[in-house]
């Protein structure tokens, strides 16, 4: 005799029928306009760029016609390989913004941490208040307060004149292309480079250029983008921090854990999650920094305030090599694909970091 109910059961299981198929029905249905959307206006363009990169295209008429020289990896190799300008300026943009992110990534996201714990704390008065004027430089326009900064740190501006009253001469903000490390070991009597390290150095910069730190005047533009940044990521270490239990912070106090232990153990993993997007953000944003370099340097003096973002669009729209230009985004595309995905390994949580008694009191309650 056949198995009726088994046939039923198998009729049952069979993907795509009965409720759960009509609901993934539904469901594609329903992402169906934003998939659309994302696919046009998303994912054919960055396609059509990594297609210009490929070719010769200077903007006259479509890149996808016939008479497009096809050139492939050239643009590419151009950046890395080839001696000439546009390897130098790309190595001196990326030299930049190294040091740029290396130093606006861990000061914004310390100094927004802190000013969450401060705004965060129940018996300080007037939180309010507080809350809105650290976040208020994030919402005004970055190029009205790049503006005001260029007054700020001209020649004779505020910041020179502030300096003049504890007897230090201000420096050339925007003129001087002398990196703060040259600057210091200036005032040490080293006014030139040494010949160990000008005999070469990789990617056509000499040593002495690697370590030439960062210029002032982007050190006055990292000032300016770590003030208005900070407020962001404030707000949001302030959300995480008030969704942390109270009562795991008076279990790790009754267990003899001190402030800074209860941040180090307790509020730093539990607000881990937002301390990776903070971090990620901020990388992402650091390295596709361009409304400040073209309102307040152009990446000038010298090209050292010059960045991967504003070398793109320089190449692509002022010199009309739109295959270069698309060339620079896409190894900008890579190099923040890499820092994040390195960034995420090292924030993933290990056993071994929290200390003893957190590992005894979750021993013991589990």
């Amino acid at each position: 005799m056949p198995d009726v109910s088994g046939t039923k059961r198998r009729e049952r299981r069979r993907p795509g029928s009965g409720i759960r198929g009509n609901e993934a029905v539904a469901g594609w249905l329903f992402v169906a306009p934003v998939v659309v959307i994302l696919g046009l206006f998303l994912l054919l363009p960055i396609l059509m760029a990594l297609w210009v990169s490929l070719t010769d295209w200077n903007g006259q008429g479509s890149p996808f016609r016939a008479g497009v020289p096809f050139v492939g990896v050239d643009n590419y190799t151009r950046l890395f390989a080839e001696d000439g300008l546009a390897r130098r300026d790309f190595m001196t943009a990326i030299r930049n913004n190294l040091y740029y992110v290396a130093i606006v990534v861990p000061v914004q996201t310390v100094l927004a941490l802190f000013l969450a714990l401060v705004v965060n704390r129940r018996m300080l008065k007037g939180r309010s208040f507080f809350r809105t004027a650290f976040y208020f430089p994030s919402v005004t326009s970055s190029v009205a307060i790049s503006v005001v900064f260029l007054f700020l740190f001209a020649n004779s501006g505020a910041v020179n004149g502030l300096l003049a009253l504890f007897g230090i001469d201000g420096p050339a903000w925007f003129s001087d292309a002398r990196g703060v490390l040259h600057i210091l070991l200036g005032g040490f009597g080293v006014d030139s480079a040494p010949a160990a390290l000008t005999g070469g150095g990789p990617f056509g910069l000499t040593w002495w250029d690697w370590l030439s730190g960062p210029s002032v005047a982007m050190c006055a533009i990292i000032a300016l983008v770590v003030w208005t940044t900070s407020g962001t990521f404030m707000l949001m270490f302030l959300a995480a921090l008030q969704g942390v239990p109270e009562a795991l912070e008076e279990a790790s106090t009754l267990d003899g854990a001190g402030r800074w232990q209860r941040l180090r153990y307790v509020t730093l993993p539990m607000i881990k999650p937002t301390l990776f997007l903070v971090l990620t953000l901020g990388l992402i944003g650091t390295w596709q920094v361009f409304d400040q370099i073209y309102v307040m340097s152009q990446g000038n003096p010298a090209k050292t305030t010059l960045t991967p973002a504003y070398l793109s669009y320089r190449t692509a729209f002022r010199d009309f090599e739109y295959g270069s230009g698309a060339a620079i985004s896409f190894v900008l595309f890579l190099i923040i694909i890499v820092l994040t995905l390195v960034q995420r390994r090292v924030l993933r949580e290990r056993d071994g970091d929290r200390p003893r008694w957190f590992r005894r009191r979750a021993e013991r309650r589990s």
